[in-house]
């Protein structure tokens, strides 16, 4: 399948708006054809998994991804399995965070949870199953001698010095007091983490120099912390029509976020100092990397 940067006679869009949009119709496409039919055995497993990784959203890992392969030459094509691969682990991550034992949400993008519809158990189980297929669709990557450094990367962002283990911090941190570094840590696992593998697996299918993952490591891990500080505003500012899930919720758990370590001032020009930053991680890769520039303007100025 060819990429929306690839498509003849087509010009292209400009903004994060555009490039989101592009993005997320052709991972979309290829989460279709790399998942089960919901006709396929498990039916009842492959209905869930469906129903929440096609429920919406903004497909900003995959953007990301694709946009950090074409920064150093690449296609989306080449970052196609990646940008797949940390979408299944996002939407696993989201099923397991509004099951009762965790956050206990009822609404996620707009509709019902995974749980809410298919019980807690296949809830489970789907998340089990994204989790687990994501890494058989990461071997798959073109750049065959690129698959080792794929893999150790969104392992490394997804695990438990990643994303499992930032949400231990969140989960032991609710109702204690929290400190600007405390709330840092917690995000730059539970958030940031899988954002930066999102980057760095993206520029290495697309053939990255070491030095290349590595600015583009460091540009997702700053941007990964401003995503989060804007969610944590959002969370207290946002409807649940825009937000597509209930707000408010991290008050009321007392949650460790920005917001209630700086105020939501500090807060939001923290975010902007940290997309400041992830941009001039970007100045060496040139013009190449101008869709990297606008995603990460679209990530401190987004409403939802």
């Amino acid at each position: 399948m060819s990429s929306g940067s690839e498509q003849a006679g087509v010009k292209p869009k400009s903004g994060a708006a555009a490039y989101l949009e592009r993005s997320r119709a052709f991972v979309d496409a290829c989460l279709e054809k790399a998942l089960p039919p919901e006709t396929a055995a498990p039916t009842t497993l492959h209905k869930a998994i469906r129903y929440s990784i096609f429920a919406g959203g903004k497909r900003l890992r995959p953007a990301l991804a694709f946009a950090a392969a074409e920064a150093v030459g690449g296609s989306w094509d080449d970052a196609a399995p990646v940008g797949c691969a940390v979408e299944m682990i996002h939407t696993y991550s989201l099923i397991h965070d509004d099951l009762p034992a965790m956050d206990d949400d009822d609404l996620r993008r707009g509709r019902p949870t995974c749980h809410k519809v298919f019980g807690d158990a296949i809830a489970i189980l789907s998340g089990d199953g994204l989790l687990t297929y994501a890494f058989e669709v990461l071997a798959t990557c073109r750049r065959t001698e690129a698959i080792p450094g794929v893999i150790k990367a969104v392992a490394t962002g997804s695990g438990t010095v990643g994303m499992v283990g930032g949400q231990v911090l969140d989960l032991e941190g609710e109702g204690k007091p929290a400190t600007e570094a405390s709330v840092a840590a917690i995000h730059r696992w539970k958030t940031a983490a899988l954002i930066t593998a999102s980057c760095e697996a993206g520029a290495l299918s697309g053939g990255a120099s070491l030095k290349e993952a590595e600015l583009l490591r460091n540009y997702g891990q700053k941007i990964g912390l401003a995503f989060q500080i804007v969610d944590d505003i959002l969370d207290l500012t946002a409807s649940p029509e825009t937000l597509g899930k209930t707000p408010g919720k991290d008050l009321q758990a007392q949650k460790a976020t920005y917001p209630a370590v700086m105020g939501i001032e500090r807060a939001k020009l923290e975010a902007q100092r940290l997309m400041d930053a992830a941009k001039a991680e970007l100045q060496a890769l040139g013009a190449r990397a101008q869709h990297l520039e606008d995603l990460a303007l679209f990530v401190v100025e987004r409403k939802s």
